[in-house]
């Protein structure tokens, strides 16, 4: 869809919502807290360690584990 035309779109559905009462308008102490947490969670993957070793590292949530049969009757 052309990025033109879905904005269109979303706008309308926007000012829908608006004229209904349903938005949800932010304040001031929202918006902070969303800035925050957004701007640490942009720059937690600087903050960690680069170098773990494996016995340590934290499962990767895209990665792939095999389990024998065996493991299913546990």
């Amino acid at each position: 869809m052309d990025p033109e035309k879905q904005r269109r779109i979303a706008s309308k559905g926007g000012k829908a919502a608006h004229a209904k009462g349903r938005a949800h308008e932010w304040t001031v102490e929202e918006a902070r807290e969303a800035g925050r947490k957004g701007g640490s969670a942009s720059h937690r993957q600087a903050q960690t360690p680069t170098s773990q070793p494996e016995s340590e590292a934290a499962p990767d949530e895209n990665s792939f584990t095999q389990h024998s049969a065996s493991d299913a009757t546990h």
